[in-house]
């Protein structure tokens, strides 16, 4: 919040107790000059008016600097007006004061020069008050401003990461319906409608998690179990599946549809096109005080998942980038000529009480799933 850009209404936002409480300070500089005057009576008595007077003073200067910032107006004519406000309130003051001078017997008559000139009891500390009201009101104006920007960038964040997300619901939707279509023509309509069975509940599943950007790892493997049981409806026994759950994992909490977008392009572009079909290995282990996931799969072909990094991949490495900033790594990469690995590590981070959907998975189980 520059100053060229500031707008000075926006000081007017500050409750008006907070306003009053800003005179606390300077009334009590007024009360602790008034110390050395106890014991004089009439020296007490005036200092005590200027202190009761710039009291009653206070509430109408902060109601006045208020409206004068509501209309907007450049500071300097602020100061202007606030100045002569606290100069006229400082000649009634010392008004009472010689009315108070000659009802005790101090003066005869009142002095015009020293009407507008003994402005020391009230015209500084109300000036002083102006000042500190200002600061605080603009420190509190920042505040605001800066709670509102960091509100807008998680909102933006936010609406970012649902993007990502709904980007690729379609993606594997397209892919799904494909393989149906695929199962139809070639007369498997068994495995199709099973396929579709499973395709509503991995849907179902999804949209349960639409409104999160993480979940506990049982969830993330149970989604990635529904999926892996829609490959297996298409691929049979060409599908390989060995997953690996190191111990008190499941309620570490990880991106909602982490690893579905990675088991996708494993199987569609490293193990499909081999007639052979070929193995994918999941292994999920705690790394120190970090989360390390380790996808591998065979790739006949040199190209295969390489060239293939399209919107899965990109998709989840974006997310990444976006829920932890600096405080994860991915990598894809071909550790050999038929084998293709993805590496992930992540924050550790529990959810208590999570942790027992992906137990009641059971059809992958049978696939040679291990966990530990």
């Amino acid at each position: 919040m520059s100053p060229s850009t500031f707008d000075t209404a926006r000081l007017a936002d500050l409750p008006f107790h907070h306003a009053l409480l800003a005179a606390l300070p300077i009334s009590a500089c007024i009360a602790i000059m008034g110390v050395p005057d106890f014991g004089h009576e009439r020296p007490l008595i005036f200092r005590t008016l200027y202190l009761c007077t710039y009291l009653a003073w206070i509430a109408p200067t902060a109601w006045l600097q208020r409206r004068l910032w509501r209309r907007g107006l450049p500071w300097w004519v602020v100061a202007l007006a606030l100045l002569a406000a606290t100069y006229a309130m400082s000649v009634a003051n010392s008004g009472l004061g010689q009315t108070l001078g000659i009802r005790l017997g101090l003066r005869d008559e009142y002095r015009l020069g020293m009407l507008f000139a003994g402005l020391d009891g009230c015209w500084l500390p109300l000036i002083a008050f102006c000042a500190t009201h200002a600061v605080v009101a603009y420190n509190s104006a920042l505040g605001t401003e800066r709670t509102r920007a960091a509100e807008a960038l998680l909102l933006a964040r936010d609406a970012e990461l649902r993007a990502l997300r709904y980007q690729l619901q379609p993606h594997f939707l397209f892919n799904t319906l494909n393989a149906v279509s695929t199962l139809v023509a070639t007369g498997r309509d068994r495995d199709a409608n099973r396929m579709i069975a499973q395709l509503a509940d991995l849907l179902r599943a999804t949209l349960a998690t639409e409104h999160a950007h993480e979940h506990a790892l049982a969830d993330e493997l149970a989604l990635t179990e529904n999926y892996l049981e829609i490959e297996k409806a298409r691929l049979g026994d060409r599908l390989r599946i060995a997953i690996d759950i190191g111990p008190g994992l499941l309620d570490v909490q990880v991106p909602c549809l982490l690893l579905q977008p990675l088991v996708e392009n494993a199987v569609r572009h490293g193990i499909a096109p081999d007639p052979a079909g070929g193995e994918l290995a999941l292994t999920i282990a705690a790394a120190g005080s970090g989360l390390r996931i380790l996808l591998v799969n065979d790739a006949r072909s040199e190209g295969a998942n390489g060239d293939s990094l399209g919107v899965g991949m990109r998709n989840v490495a974006e997310r990444l980038r976006k829920l932890y900033g600096g405080t994860y790594r991915f990598t894809a990469r071909h550790v050999a000529r038929s084998r293709f690995e993805v590496t992930i590590e992540l924050p550790l981070r529990r959810d208590a009480g999570a942790g027992a959907s992906w137990e009641r998975g059971s059809g992958v189980r049978g696939s040679g799933v291990r966990a530990a």
